[in-house]
């Protein structure tokens, strides 16, 4: 059945498309439950769901040229897996497509960030997560997932990154980033501000050309996506997330969903992350001129 190995609609040859999927099924950082490299394939499954035809756009997702580049291969190490996904987004990247990835655990995706041609206009990261994933190194693994925000800055600055609904961090973790000054905006600042005025404050923060998201689903409150690694209370909506995607749209250079673990529901976290996939796609088509 071709729904189990590739996301709906995505029929498009390679060379016609203008959004290319990878899924990276990874998850040997993970730190407390495991599943995430079960991600990729129940967020394709889920996406079978949905009608190609957007609502509030008018876009047909159907009409939209899409590709599906599978799943990389499956890796023992975090670094392995880094060096892969880096070398099959660059030349979708240089070929002037936006790459979507489906984790997976965290650690996937600073190389889809990696990738980025230097020379490009310039890059900013708006990452959407629980946790600040600021150590240098974790369980003995500086590409473990703990550690993606900081993987991320060394490629795009601390002045290019911002990590938005942040709520669990580790006193080092706030310590280090004394001395190296990342941005960050609290789920408890969001809360008490309202999200278009916290995503305001992110936004012009990051005033590079192009936007990269990173979205761990646990950015989500876990009574709306609980099928994840670590949940943790008092998260972002899916209507936060879906504002953010609307709001980032003309910039969006590439987007991925990671850790969404399917076993840990009935299928609630895969259908939500399928739905943001196809919103970052109809969100950036209704953003260009003269739509």
């Amino acid at each position: 059945m071709p729904h189990l190995t590739t996301f709906a609609d995505a029929t498009a040859a390679y060379e016609a498309a203008e959004f290319v999927l990878l899924g990276v099924p990874f998850d040997r950082t993970t730190s407390f439950r495991p599943g995430a490299r079960f991600g990729p394939d129940a967020i394709r499954a889920h996406s079978w769901n949905f009608e190609s035809y957007d609502l509030e756009t008018g876009i047909d997702l159907g009409e939209v040229p899409v590709h599906d580049l599978g799943n990389t291969e499956e890796y023992g190490s975090a670094s392995d897996m880094a060096t892969s996904v880096r070398d099959l987004l660059r030349p979708v990247y240089a070929d002037g497509k936006v790459p979507i990835v489906l984790g997976g655990d965290h650690a996937c995706a600073p190389p889809s960030v990696e990738a980025y041609p230097d020379g490009a206009p310039g890059l900013g990261v708006l990452y959407l997560d629980a946790h600040l994933d600021f150590r240098s190194s974790y369980l003995g693994d500086p590409r473990s997932h703990g550690c993606s925000s900081r993987r991320m800055l060394e490629k795009v600055g601390a002045r290019n990154i911002v990590v938005f609904g942040v709520r669990s961090v580790s006193r080092e973790e706030i310590d280090d980033n004394e001395t190296i000054g990342m941005s960050f905006v609290t789920a408890h600042e969001i809360a008490r501000d309202g999200i278009q005025a916290s995503l305001q404050r992110a936004l012009n923060m990051l005033k590079t050309d192009r936007l990269y998201v990173s979205l761990d689903i646990d950015a989500i409150d876990p009574a709306y996506a609980p099928a994840t690694g670590t949940p943790e209370p008092f998260g972002l909506t899916p209507r936060d997330v879906k504002y953010i995607l609307g709001a980032v749209a003309p910039r969006l250079a590439g987007f991925d969903i990671m850790e969404v673990a399917p076993d840990y529901d009935r299928g609630n976290t895969s259908a939500l992350a399928a739905r943001l996939v196809r919103e970052a796609i109809v969100r950036s088509v209704a953003a260009r001129p003269g739509h």
